[in-house]
């Protein structure tokens, strides 16, 4: 396992296959949220996900991955759509500065 660089997994039968299954959509997937925050600024994974029309579960792993230097809490707190106070995203600087010029294009 690749974490979070990859989706992961907590066992090797069904968990791992169907991570491994879900390399590719999950790493676009993050391109995406990374795209988001860049352009609309910080917001909450599932405020993400309903700009994206994707389902939660499919985006809230992919901030737990992106969590690794290239977002961070912003401190801040909104409900979320289960009424749930949800952290508030934000890129890092590194990686806006990194990113800018090569910001994912939507298709």
């Amino acid at each position: 396992m690749n974490y979070p660089a990859e989706p992961g997994y907590k066992e090797d039968d069904t968990s791992k296959e169907a991570a491994e299954s879900f390399k590719e959509a999950a790493a676009t997937i993050r391109g995406k949220v990374v795209s988001m925050l860049f352009r609309h600024g910080p917001q909450t994974a599932d405020e993400v996900a309903k700009k994206l029309g994707l389902s939660v579960l499919a985006v809230r792993p992919r901030f737990s991955e992106l969590k690794n230097g290239f977002i961070a809490d912003t401190g801040k707190r909104r409900l979320n759509l289960s009424g749930k106070r949800a952290k508030v995203w934000k890129l890092t600087s590194d990686y806006e500065w990194h990113i800018a010029p090569y910001e994912w294009k939507e298709k």
